[in-house]
């Protein structure tokens, strides 16, 4: 056992050495390619998310920025307006009051103005703003510079009314000047969030085609091995472990499919050991087997002298029980062949009708017996195939009909070519098929759980054998749904279009 351990574990050793390419190509863990493939869909949604925020924080800042400016525009042409009404007002009240203290309120408007004005100026949003604003400063103070020099009141000082006029005009062609600016502003911030949204908007339709890709790309990735694993399991299931199991992809599903690969070589040898257990014994059972079913026939055939009537009818059930028994033997010798994938068909030319008439005359004494009507309607049918395997499935058929119909019963036999196939119904008058065993008459060694006492328990392979010769044949057998009592069984067999019915 240790021996056979160790051979394992060097198996082992050599498939993971000889696949460590293949294994360098995928991550080492299921966890570790699922977290690569999130990171992949992942980075590029983020820096998709990350470029609209900032464009988004871009365009706010700017807004929040325009909509000051323009606040802090308006309410400095306004205030600069006042301020030159202040002055012009103050000029006015001196000229007219012939007092020069009075421009004492000129000075504080101007100090205003000029504040005012320069705080515009470095606010200003364009350059042709902020010269205009300049020039508006420069005509401001040409006008301070005559009041300030004023020692005396004269004509000069009341000319000076007609220069606020102008400041105050061009004051107000500032502030439409201004607006405009804003206008053009917001109009920028305008083609800027079209642009924003248009760049996001092909980001998207950049990243759903790439982000599907990459989802298909991970999902066959993903998908491609546990198939693999999925396919491999079936296929044991199903009685095939002559297919090596590889599974390339995650280190850990590589493992798995090693595993699973260790299993498939134990049931392996498991089958062939099964099957060569049965050959043995089958083949040692024969021999004997033989010796007493002709001793059984000489004692019968009164070789060794005249029998008794009892001595007779030992003599006949040794007889019986020994064809039994062969029969029993034949199944698992077949049963073993079968799953030994040693099933071989020798096709030739033969007729449906005289095969199954060989069937019946072989099962006559038991029918005879039982007085049992064989209703038989059969074409002579010319077709190809394995005579022995379709001898095989009929017998097994036939003489399930038989142990299941009751004496003085009727057996329907019916053959018909129906769209170049072959429909053999094989009916009784029997207890038919009780319904917890309808899922599993067809599997190998079940025997039905209603089987009456005054029949022999066979092997429970015969319906398993017939359905697999069938499909060895391209055909199939099934059992039919009877309403009334009985059993009803059909064998489908294909038939080629140089095949006919005499």
């Amino acid at each position: 056992m240790a021996t056979h351990t160790n051979n394992l574990s060097e198996t082992y050793i050599e498939s993971d050495d000889s696949t460590a390419q293949h294994i360098q190509r995928f991550p080492e863990s299921f966890l570790k390619i699922i977290l690569l493939g999130f990171s992949l869909i992942g980075i590029p949604l983020i820096v998709a998310l990350i470029d609209s925020a900032m464009t988004i924080d871009r365009l706010a800042n700017q807004s929040r920025d325009t909509v000051y400016q323009a606040t802090q525009t308006t309410r400095g042409n306004r205030i600069l307006i006042d301020e030159i009404l202040v002055m012009e007002r103050s000029v006015k009240q001196t000229f007219i009051l012939r007092d020069l203290s009075l421009l004492e309120n000129y000075f504080h408007a101007h100090s205003r103005f000029v504040s005012t004005a320069k705080d515009l100026i470095e606010r200003s949003l364009h350059v042709k703003q902020r010269l205009f604003l300049e020039n508006i400063l420069s005509l401001e103070n040409e006008v301070f510079l005559q009041v300030e020099n004023t020692r005396e009141i004269t004509e000069n000082l009341r000319s000076l009314t007609n220069d606020f006029s102008s400041l105050i005009e061009l004051t107000k062609d500032s502030s439409v000047m201004g607006n405009e600016l804003i206008d053009q502003e917001v109009d920028k911030m305008l083609d800027m969030a079209s642009q924003a949204r248009t760049d996001v908007e092909i980001q998207l339709l950049a990243l759903i085609p790439f982000v599907i890709l990459l989802a298909l790309a991970f999902s066959i990735l993903l998908t491609r091995p546990i198939r693999r694993i999925d396919e491999a399991i079936y296929n044991m299931g199903q009685g095939e472990f002559s297919k090596p199991i590889c599974i390339e992809g995650p280190q850990n599903l590589k493992h798995i499919g090693n595993r699973l690969d260790w299993m498939r070589q134990r049931l392996l040898k498991s089958e062939e050991q099964k099957s060569q257990f049965l050959r043995h014994v089958s083949h040692e059972l024969k021999t004997p087997l033989t010796a007493i079913r002709e001793g059984a026939d000489l004692l019968a055939e009164g070789v060794t002298g005249k029998l008794t009537a009892k001595q007779q009818l030992i003599a006949n059930i040794l007889h019986s029980s020994s064809l039994q028994l062969q029969k029993r033997i034949e199944d698992l010798l077949q049963f073993s062949a079968i799953h030994a994938n040693k099933t071989t068909l020798v096709k030739r030319q033969a007729s449906l009708k005289k095969i199954l008439n060989e069937v019946i005359q072989n099962q006559n004494l038991t029918i005879l017996r039982k007085r049992l009507r064989i209703n038989q309607n059969c074409p002579n049918l010319i077709f190809e195939c394995d005579v022995e395997k379709i001898q095989i499935i009929l017998d097994n058929l036939l003489s399930n009909a038989v142990k299941f119909s009751p004496p003085n019963g009727q057996i329907d036999l019916i053959v018909a070519n129906e769209n170049g196939k072959i429909i053999l119904d094989v009916s009784d008058a029997g207890i038919g098929v009780h319904e917890t065993d309808k899922e599993k008459i067809f599997e190998p060694f079940y025997q039905g759980q209603f089987i009456p006492d005054s029949h022999v328990q066979g092997t429970g392979l015969g319906l398993s054998i017939a359905r697999e010769f069938a499909l060895a044949h391209g055909g199939n057998v099934a059992l039919i749904q009877q309403k009334d009592l009985g059993a009803h069984f059909r064998l489908t067999l294909p038939i080629s279009d140089n095949e006919r019915i005499l």
